[in-house]
């Protein structure tokens, strides 16, 4: 006999009932002094409060489903959680103004998973896109407060959003993906001098540690300009069009052009941020690969559910997750179909019986007789 709450009333004569030792499985058992009927009290929040955090467990850890589940097998497991993917994982509105925010993008399937943090890497929103836009820049910047620095990677969308949403705060480009960038367009190996010695300089941004160096920096690439400059001007006509004579080295110099002139690269020197999102990327996105990882073959929709799971809970307890349950709608009772059924006019279709179909020996000239 189930309870339907916590009640210690005997539901057959409602008087109170007493301790009568454990189930199988250890749940208290009660029994009625007056009538002998013995129960168990079941409430479904507890029990939903720990299938939780056995789902929970199991997806952000390695172990399997069977493995998760030391009483049952696999299958069992993944009918008592089920319903757990439709919980839907949220952090709190960001009051707090930080000094510095770091913000990159992971993907997640077909999916695009921008987050923010702060520089103790506190997660403090995320946003689903299908690509780094604007628009998609612009819906996480509006739920925080305007930091005095964001540290980015320069994507795309992302200097039009921080004019609009956060035009006050001072832009870090993250000097890893700059120094990669300018790996990509001059290779590990260039074959020129010219080419040698721009990668040696995108190269000496690590070591820029004062004002000092950032401007002795800034002197050697007015210095390479001055030197190899004109290559970067050179045409040659090919298949009757003009095209640049080194394009590669040109893309990398009007990189690091644009970015000096933009103010981007030593922001760091002034407002003592970080110089790369290197602890974004290392601490909370390839947590998210590490879990995708574990938990390979999940469909799109459960690979998302993971991801948000895990920035969530980077921020709350285990034991507090059970917060974000909700309790589902109760389901709205169909329409009654009118009868349309009308005596009056013949049925195509009916369950009785005529001579037409068959059904019995027929007499007279139709049978033959």
């Amino acid at each position: 006999m189930l309870s339907p709450s916590n009640t210690t009333s005997c539901l057959v004569c409602a008087a109170t009932l007493v301790k009568n030792g454990k189930t199988a499985a250890g749940t208290q058992r009660w029994r009625c002094p007056d009538c002998g009927a013995s129960s168990v009290r079941r409430r479904e929040d507890v029990t939903r409060r720990h299938q939780l955090v056995e789902f929970l467990t199991w997806l952000l850890g390695k172990d399997s489903q069977a493995e998760a589940d030391h009483h049952a097998s696999a299958r069992t497991f993944r009918r008592s959680v089920a319903w757990c993917w439709d919980v839907q994982p949220r952090l709190g509105p960001v009051t707090t103004t930080h000094h510095q925010v770091l913000v990159d993008g992971v993907w997640v399937g077909s999916w695009c998973l921008l987050i923010a943090v702060t520089e103790r890497l506190e997660v403090l929103a995320w946003q689903w896109c299908a690509r780094e836009s604007t628009a998609a820049w612009n819906a996480l910047f509006e739920r925080i407060p305007a930091p005095a620095v964001i540290v980015c990677d320069g994507g795309t969308g992302i200097v039009s959003a921080l004019r609009q949403s956060w035009p006050e705060t001072r832009m870090q480009r993250c000097l890893f993906h700059v120094q990669m960038n300018i790996r990509q367009h001059l290779t590990l190996n260039p074959r020129t001098d010219a080419g040698r010695r721009l990668l040696g300089l995108s190269r000496a941004l690590s070591t820029v540690r004062t004002v000092e160096d950032a401007i002795q920096w800034q002197m050697n690439l007015d210095t390479w300009w001055r030197a190899h400059g004109h290559l970067t001007k050179e045409r040659t006509i090919r298949d009757g069009r003009f095209w640049f004579t080194h394009d590669r080295l040109r893309k990398a110099w009007l990189l690091m052009r644009k970015l000096t002139r933009d103010d981007v690269l030593f922001t760091y020197l002034d407002y003592g941020n970080a110089r790369t999102t290197s602890p974004l990327e290392g601490g909370i996105n390839n947590g998210i690969r590490h879990v995708l990882r574990a938990h390979r073959g999940m469909s799109e929709a459960h690979m998302k559910r993971a991801a948000e799971w895990f920035l969530t809970l980077h921020e709350i307890p285990l034991q507090d997750a059970h917060q974000l349950i909700t309790t589902a709608p109760e389901p709205e009772p169909e329409p009654e179909e009118p009868d349309t059924d009308d005596t009056d006019t013949p049925a195509l279709y009916d369950s009785g019986l005529t001579a037409d179909e068959g059904l019995w020996t027929r007499s007279g000239w139709a049978g033959r007789s």
